[in-house]
């Protein structure tokens, strides 16, 4: 070996022992092996090869992990419902806005009971955050949605108020929007007053119950004189034909219709199946007045039409029925203004009033279907105070202050102490301001004072 050789397998051996120092006696392919892997740009694919192939399987092992977590499922994407454009047709019983659409399809399209929209009409007058409902469960005199069962169409208007047809300035050459504004907003209310009846008879302890069918039984007014009931000659709930019944057993001598005309009253009586033969005699025997009211009770022409029936009642003797077509709403103003004509006290106007809710909801002071999660919301909503008012009272305060308290206060024309006011009082001056002569006021308060002479005995 030449001298140069030497120094050359010298120099060779003093690196190797320098390197083996440096990487601490470990396997020079080990060591470089390890950050090969983050290292995708490594010169030495051979050797960092083995690196992912021994860390593959811990991928594989955790694939499974989200098919396993079936728990949390993948959330659903919030509703976007939207009626992009529909004709718009006048209701003109209540006064309102039918939107063509049924019920069925436009909830097909995704809103919910509950929901808030906002509609627009074409002309651009605009609804924002207006309540969609089953019922009319708005605050009188507040705008909502509603799909009441049996309406044929969805309908947009002011609960008990004026007529949005003409508050709008529309015409039936326009067209409505609905689109959702948030999902859910009013639920609470909607289920804690998701109130409907059935038409089933045999769901009712009575017939009485079942018709709604009873004499008004307060202070200063005669017994048997004043009856009140849904609708004996409109069969869409099958009560026709048991209050018609219960209509003879009491000897009913005038009866005041607040919910048809002649034309309505002509339509029921050409139908097949109408079996309300003692109404029928009495409507041919021009004992029935059929006066076509709405419930808009604090305008003019409700007053006015009102009047009107009733002086045509004071000619007549009694016992006299009042109806609409569930007995409810417009029945209740008309039966609470001749109660307070008589004297009655605002307590006893609450109590024969909320009887229809017990007959066809059950809903009491003390009910037995409690409202569970809804009710702070509902509580809330409707400025219920949780300290007074008892979770089983809860809808049955909020039917008197929201249904009935304000056709009271009406009457009172606005009197903020209207549950102590002299309400016979306000009574007359309604029936003045409708029309009314002071003999003809006397007249009617006195029939309704004396028993009649075909009035039935007393149970």
């Amino acid at each position: 070996m030449t001298r140069m050789h030497k120094i050359a397998a010298s120099l060779l051996a003093f690196i190797l022992i320098v390197s083996l120092a440096a990487c601490g006696g470990k396997d020079p392919v080990t060591s470089a092996a390890a950050p090969s892997a983050p290292e995708s740009s490594s010169p030495a694919p051979e050797t960092t090869a083995p690196a992912p192939s021994t860390e593959a399987p811990a991928p594989s092992t955790e694939a499974p992990a989200p098919s396993t977590g079936s728990s949390e499922p993948t959330p659903a994407p919030p509703r976007a419902p939207e009626l992009v454009s529909t004709a718009v047709m006048h209701e003109l019983e209540f006064g309102g806005v039918y939107l063509d659409m049924t019920i069925d399809d436009f909830n097909a399209l995704g809103f919910e009971y509950g929901d808030s929209v906002t509609v627009t009409f074409s002309n651009g007058y605009e609804l924002q955050d207006l309540p969609y409902y089953n019922g009319y469960y708005t605050v009188t005199g507040n705008p909502l949605l509603v799909a009441y069962p049996g309406y044929p169409y969805i309908k947009v208007c002011i609960n008990n108020g004026d007529d949005l047809w003409k508050i709008a300035g529309l015409d039936e050459n326009m067209t409505a929007a609905v689109r959702l504004r948030e999902a859910g907003r009013y639920a609470d209310i909607q289920d804690a007053r998701d109130i409907h009846y059935r038409d089933d008879r045999d769901e009712f302890p009575s017939d009485e119950v079942f018709a709604n069918f009873r004499a008004v039984r307060v202070s200063g007014l005669a017994e048997n004189v004043l009856y009140r009931s849904a609708s004996p000659c409109d069969n869409q709930h099958n009560r026709a034909p048991y209050v018609d019944a219960l209509c003879k057993d009491a000897g009913i001598g005038y009866i005041l219709n607040l919910a048809d005309n002649a034309d309505k009253i002509t339509g029921y009586i050409a139908k097949d199946g109408f079996s309300s033969p003692y109404f029928l005699s009495l409507y041919e025997d021009g004992k029935v007045d059929p006066i076509g009211l709405n419930m808009n009770y604090g305008s003019a022409d409700f007053r006015a039409k009102l009047t009107a029936g009733l002086r045509k009642m004071a000619e007549e003797d009694g016992p006299y029925l009042v109806h609409c077509t569930e007995g409810k709403d417009r029945t209740g103003f008309v039966c609470l203004l001749l109660e307070a004509l008589c004297g009655a006290s605002y307590e006893e106007i609450v109590d024969d009033y909320m009887i229809t809710y017990d007959n066809y909801y059950q809903i009491t002071k003390e009910e037995k279907r409690l409202l569970g999660a809804a009710l702070p919301g509902f509580m809330s909503y409707y400025g219920l105070d949780t300290q007074k008012v008892g979770a089983g009272a809860a809808r049955y305060t909020v039917i008197v202050e929201n249904v009935l308290d304000p056709m009271v206060q009406s009457l009172a024309q606005g009197d903020p102490d209207f549950r102590t006011a002299d309400l016979s009082r306000y009574a007359m001056r309604f029936l003045r301001d409708g029309g009314m002569s002071e003999a003809e006021i006397l007249t009617l308060t006195e029939k309704l004072k004396s028993a009649p002479a075909n009035a039935a005995a007393a149970p």
